[in-house]
């Protein structure tokens, strides 16, 4: 699996949680770096975007040398990385491509440029198997009069983000209140996915995990049932998520809390082996 995104010092979120999500869902995860993010659970300070041809040269170098089984898209952070980006997809791509169409961060800061809205809607996006706006990102793609404020404007907010050429759209309903969180998939057909809504402020990096853990099994699975295994992993890490003590912000959610678990245990095998 590549994950190609900006960095989180933090782990919690971007590169570092895409990584941490693949193994969890058993894929080798690979990364190109497209910004160095100055970011903590209380906000981003500042981001650096790389030279578009080294973004690309990354790519390339992955791609030459190792099999690519799905690629998840994250942070672009401006028009030329984009570019880079699509032209590398081109080149080297023949795999599944989730896109996570990042614009601003939990905290609340933006993290894509301007001028590179236009270009990650017509040239990554149609490159995409499946895509996985929030709300406001759905409302900034597809250029809505305004931002879907409940299920009912999710789903009229859909063909007009279909149009924009993906096989499959993830609208993401968290941005909603109420007891549950409802999302959308709708492509080949139309499905609606509901989890019970997690009381928890450790929701940093929630959109890079879900994006990287259906980039992890749709090697294996239909989008479908990738989206439904990501959803269910995605809600179990936030329900675990108050086991962790890491930031004063908005914590990360627990990528390994399946695997924690497993090693905890071992001890008292290993103690019954002898």
């Amino acid at each position: 699996m590549l994950t190609i995104a900006g960095t989180d010092p933090t782990g919690g979120a971007g590169i570092q949680a895409d990584l941490k999500a693949f193994s969890a869902q058993g894929a080798y995860g690979m990364s190109a770096v497209t910004a160095v993010v100055a970011q903590n659970t209380r906000g981003v300070r500042r981001f650096v975007a790389l030279d578009p041809a080294f973004v690309l040269e990354q790519i390339a170098s992955v791609f030459e040398d190792v099999r690519v089984d799905a690629v998840k898209i994250g942070m672009v952070a401006n028009a030329g990385i984009a570019e880079a980006i699509a032209r590398g997809l081109d080149e080297y791509a023949r795999c599944p491509v989730v896109l996570d169409p990042v614009m601003v961060a939990t905290s609340g800061d933006h993290l894509l440029a301007d001028d590179a809205v236009a270009a990650v809607r017509e040239l990554l996006v149609p490159r995409s198997t499946v895509i996985t706006p929030n709300l406001p990102e759905a409302a900034v793609l597809a250029d809505l009069p305004a931002r879907p404020d409940d299920v009912d404007a999710m789903y009229e907010a859909l063909p007009a983000l279909r149009r924009l050429g993906a096989d499959w759209v993830l609208l993401k309903g968290g941005h909603l209140g109420g007891e549950t969180s409802t999302d959308i998939l709708d492509g080949e057909r139309t499905v609606e996915l509901t989890a019970p809504r997690v009381d928890t402020v450790n929701d940093h990096g929630t959109g890079c995990t879900l994006s990287a853990a259906i980039a992890a099994r749709l090697p294996r699975q239909d989008a479908v049932e990738s989206v439904r295994a990501a959803k269910a992993y995605l809600t179990a890490a936030l329900q675990r998520s108050e086991e962790l003590d890491v930031g004063g912000g908005r914590g990360p959610v627990h990528h390994f809390h399946e695997l924690w678990d497993a090693a905890a245990r071992r001890p008292e095998r290993e103690e019954a082996i002898r």
